[in-house]
């Protein structure tokens, strides 16, 4: 007799009762599945009303909003720096006497120096090595990393900015820490060859700090090599969980052995689908399975990854062999009303995007956890373009809605979503770029976002926030 297939496997298994040895709640996991159906996975609201054309051909915003830019690419530092390119990811912080601190990622791949201006500047060839996690080598730099940025949302002024972290490959997104920092993620597994000195796909810590100055680059290395995109952490246990920007790439966590000190170590560990390993929730209309419910809350258990550096870059195909499920392109994350929320950019059957949530234990990380598991929840999954499309870098809105900014370069919108699934249009960009890096000031009154491409800039949004049409 013929030995089923992994697929066969996991598909009659979903279809009939379950995998052998199922708990009562895996059961309901697979009747969930086999009965789950795409349907209506988000309405539109009216939010802040219909979006107007800007005179200046770069942002639609609803009436009673306006924007300023802050930063852009290729300006003067007050380090003498030069703004880099590609701005990205980026979050927000308190600051001293009621000021707002930004750090800000800079998705720059490695450059030679006779393609880009800024690093023929005797400021950039200052920078000692100590502070460049890589030099490079033969002419080629790292020119990805971070700057931090000092604004005033009372006066909407930028006080000051400058390079906060140097020598890292695109920095895509990342998340913030309750201790006050930012976690950039390295979007990137090149190794070191004749072109690069070290390894990269690593996460780096940098603190928010009014002082200028760079951070000493530190990678995180037990929080895994691979293709990061964005992390959150949950403040009740001070653990991490991390997205990989993969077609078939996983949902960690990272348990650190000392909380608030990620460079001590930690374990790492991938999402398993409790009762249905190696699952597959990405809905796409090619794959032969069941679809993974929409609206349905699913317990999920975690499983430990070996070798946290991949050099192969392989923690995807070996986790999902060990049973972790498999997402399409993990993108944005972020804590709040209690959840980990996170985006897939081409989930879904039309591969629109899909954003799920999902709930910690009470005993998160603890030996308690397997009776009281985590739940996982996909929130949205996008049938319409014209309500999200190609969802990136989120956040969540003082009052407790999802914002998301859409990675499409030909074009892009700021898209909020209520916290019962009803979506809306914050802003449009009128440019051809990615929107991104959207984060609230800390007092809640100004929307940063980046306009990544042509030029590249760093837009401050105000408006009535608290006036949206129920």
């Amino acid at each position: 007799m013929k030995k089923p297939s992994r697929r066969e496997f996991l598909k009659n298994s979903l279809i009939t009762s379950g995998f052998l040895g199922l708990s009562a709640c895996s059961q309901n996991y697979s009747t969930a599945v086999s009965s789950g159906k795409h349907g209506s996975t988000g309405l539109a609201t009216k939010g802040y009303g219909p979006l107007l054309s800007d005179p200046n051909g770069r942002l639609k915003l609803p009436k009673g909003f306006s924007y300023k830019v802050i930063s852009e690419r290729g300006a003067r530092m007050d380090d003498g720096q030069i703004v880099p390119p590609a701005h990205d990811g980026m979050a927000t912080f308190p600051g001293p006497d009621g000021l707002t601190l930004i750090v800000r990622n800079h998705e720059v791949s490695p450059s030679q120096e006779d393609k880009v201006e800024y690093l023929k500047s005797s400021e950039w060839k200052g920078i000692g090595d100590s502070k460049r996690y890589d030099s490079g080598a033969n002419g080629t730099h790292c020119t990805g990393g971070t700057t931090t940025l000092v604004f005033d949302t009372r006066t909407q002024e930028l006080k000051r900015h400058y390079l906060s972290l140097t020598g890292t490959i695109r920095n895509c997104s990342g998340g913030v820490t309750p201790w006050g920092s930012w976690i950039t993620c390295e979007e990137d597994v090149n190794r070191a060859d004749d072109r690069l000195q070290k390894d990269h796909g690593y996460n780096f810590e940098v603190p928010a700090n009014y002082e200028i100055g760079l951070t000493d680059p530190v990678p995180l290395k037990d929080m895994g090599r691979f293709n990061h995109e964005a992390v959150s952490v949950d403040p009740a246990s001070g653990i991490v969980y991390q997205t990989e920007d993969r077609p078939d790439g996983l949902i960690y966590r990272f348990i650190p052995h000392v909380r608030g000190h990620l460079a001590k170590g930690g374990r790492l560990q991938a999402l398993v689908i409790r009762g249905a390993p190696s699952s597959d929730t990405r809905n796409w209309e090619e794959i032969d399975l069941p679809s993974f419910p929409v609206k349905q809350s699913i317990e999920v258990e975690w499983i430990d990854i070996d070798d946290p550096t991949a050099p192969n870059d392989d923690l995807r195909y070996k986790g999902f062999e060990n049973g972790a499920a498999r997402f399409a392109r993990g993108e944005g994350m972020f804590y709040g009303n209690g959840e980990i929320y996170f985006a897939c950019t081409n989930g879904g059957p039309k591969k629109f995007g899909q954003v799920f949530r999902y709930r910690p234990s009470a005993f998160e990380g603890m030996s308690q956890e397997s009776a009281n598991p985590g739940k996982l929840e996909l929130f949205i999954e996008s049938q319409d373009l014209e309500l999200l499309k190609a969802c990136d870098n989120l956040t969540v809105a003082p009052w407790g809605d999802i914002v998301i900014c859409e990675d499409d370069n030909e074009s892009s919108a700021i898209v909020g979503i209520t916290t019962d699934g009803k979506m809306y249009k914050i802003g449009h960009v009128q440019v051809e770029s990615e929107v991104a890096g959207a984060c609230f000031s800390p007092d809640g009154t100004t929307l940063f976002v980046n306009i990544q491409n042509s030029p590249g800039e760093t837009l401050a949004i105000t408006g009535p926030w608290r006036d949206r049409i129920a």
